[in-house]
């Protein structure tokens, strides 16, 4: 249950969201696990006559277009369920995250539903629950289990809505760089590509991969990047679909590029640098690969961040015992 000290005193009081980007599967962990980014949407809401938004930043048309706004939607469709008045709401979002490539805008999106729902609708959610909740209509947890908790996210579902979650701290420093391209491309088309069965040999490579990777993150391991970060359960599958991977792929251990796997379902990608690097040289290098090969992409500078949703100030809930605290 949410502790008394730190629910809202009225249902009326504005509530600010500052949700970040994730980062999931990370090449072999898929539907297993994901970064939170330092890329933000921010969201501003009050209580209203009737809906309203005004929307900043990347991709503010789509943000504040009031029909079938996922938010909203989110927001509204809980407190039907939860037998709550739904009430009307000025929103105001800035928004850093790229729509529709990959980079958890849907899982933001509804977290901040969700928030939103138990904030004005004084739902007695615990974290465990609002987590749980935007894993099943992501039909997938890392990425709401990242967006909420920050760090690298390990996450499981263990039913409909029921979720486990490891938060980590990954050790050291993780330059980011994200090369976005202009097309977007849906989760579920990503998904139709993928075969029925895989073979044992691939099963066996990908979860090797995965215990390496983490091993990385938590010992601060960059040199165990290029070799843990090879996956066979999906990228190459989503690699026709998503051309800068195989080409971005094709840097991975030239100067200043560690590795790189798909951001989420696509089109997106995580690059991995080395701390040393220099950024505009190598943004440069990479612009001039991708157009040798007719490809172009936004490129993103980030960092992982370790703050979640839910640590902005008067949110923090109670964890159940079956969330694990975070590694430090």
């Amino acid at each position: 249950m949410m502790a008394k000290s730190n629910r809202s005193s009225h249902r009326g009081t504005p509530l600010k969201l500052s949700l970040p980007a994730t980062s999931a599967n990370l090449g072999p962990a898929f539907d297993a696990a994901a970064l939170a980014l330092g890329l933000f949407l921010r969201v501003r809401a009050r209580t209203s006559e009737k809906f309203s938004i005004t929307a900043r930043g990347r991709d503010a048309g789509i943000c504040g277009q009031i029909e079938n706004h996922l938010i909203l939607t989110t927001y509204s469709e809980i407190l039907e369920r939860e037998s709550k008045r739904i009430q009307p709401l000025a929103l105001h979002i800035e928004n850093e995250i790229p729509i529709g490539k990959g980079c958890g805008s849907s899982a933001a999106a509804r977290l901040a539903g969700i928030a939103l729902a138990v904030h004005f609708g004084r739902l007695r959610w615990d974290d465990a629950r609002i987590v749980g909740e935007a894993s099943r209509r992501e039909h997938h947890p890392d990425n709401a289990a990242a967006c909420w908790y920050g760090g690298l996210a390990i996450a499981r579902m263990s039913g409909e809505a029921e979720t486990q979650v490891a938060s980590i701290v990954p050790k050291g420093k993780w330059p980011l760089l994200l090369a976005v391209p202009d097309e977007a491309l849906s989760t579920e088309q990503s998904r139709r590509v993928f075969p029925e069965q895989y073979s044992r040999a691939d099963a066996v490579v990908n979860i090797q991969n995965s215990m390496l990777l983490l091993a990385a993150f938590v010992q601060g391991r960059r040199d165990l990047l290029a070799s843990s970060l090879e996956d066979r359960i999906h990228q190459p599958y989503r690699g026709p679909l998503c051309p800068l991977l195989p080409a971005l792929q094709e840097l991975t251990g030239q100067a200043g590029i560690l590795g790189s796997a798909l951001s989420g379902a696509g089109p997106s990608v995580l690059m991995f640098l080395d701390s040393n690097s220099t950024t505009n040289r190598l943004n440069a290098k990479i612009r001039a690969h991708l157009c040798a090969q007719g490809l172009r992409a936004d490129l993103l500078p980030a960092e992982i961040t370790h703050k979640g949703a839910r640590q902005i100030r008067g949110w923090n809930t109670k964890q159940r015992a079956a969330v694990a605290a975070p590694y430090r």
